[in-house]
């Protein structure tokens, strides 16, 4: 793991701010006691990637005011309909990661009524078994799909996630003694 940072997220936060807004990162670097390779490390990236999304804004705006009004307002249609359908697909994601979970709990249950000294006795459970299995792995298909096609904004998303510290309750009890009423 690298050396602590100086600044803190916020920070850094307010560092990436200013430097969208137009301020240099070596202005920056000398008020903020860090070096340029830092920030550029750290922010300049992230500051372009805005920047470029914000601009792509805004020549679709002006494409968009280009337009005669009717076709405008089927513009303004289509992407409401585009934004509805990204939106029902990633709760399909959900939905279907949920049905994979349960059904893969289900064939797990399943798995345990097989008899391992004569498999052959068990072949209804292992049809049960196999069929579990497969739905499962079907409604896996979907997630799998948003993940693979979104692989690089999740890691995006995982390398900017700040590491928050985690605390661990463990509680033993005597099971032997009666619980009371």
């Amino acid at each position: 793991m690298g050396r602590p940072s100086k600044l803190t997220d916020a920070q850094w936060e307010k560092l990436k701010q200013r430097m969208i807004a137009g301020e240099k990162a070596a202005d920056l670097a000398r008020e903020y006691g860090v070096s340029k390779s830092a920030i550029s490390g750290r922010v300049s990236k992230r500051a372009e990637t805005v920047k470029s999304v914000a601009n792509q804004i805004v020549a679709a705006d002006q494409a968009l005011k280009e337009l005669p009004l009717a076709e405008q307002v089927m513009t303004m249609s289509l992407v409401d309909e585009l934004k509805s359908i990204s939106t029902h697909m990633a709760g399909a994601g959900k939905f279907s990661a949920a049905s994979a979970h349960r059904l893969a709990g289900i064939a797990h249950d399943l798995v345990q009524l097989i008899d391992d000294a004569q498999p052959e006795k068990s072949i209804a459970a292992i049809q049960r078994f196999s069929a579990m299995t497969k739905l499962s792995n079907e409604a896996s298909h979907i997630p799998l799909n948003l993940l693979a096609a979104n692989k690089e904004a999740v890691k995006l998303i995982q390398k900017d996630a700040p590491v928050l510290p985690v605390k661990v309750v463990v509680q033993v009890e005597d099971a032997s003694q009666p619980e009371a009423q």
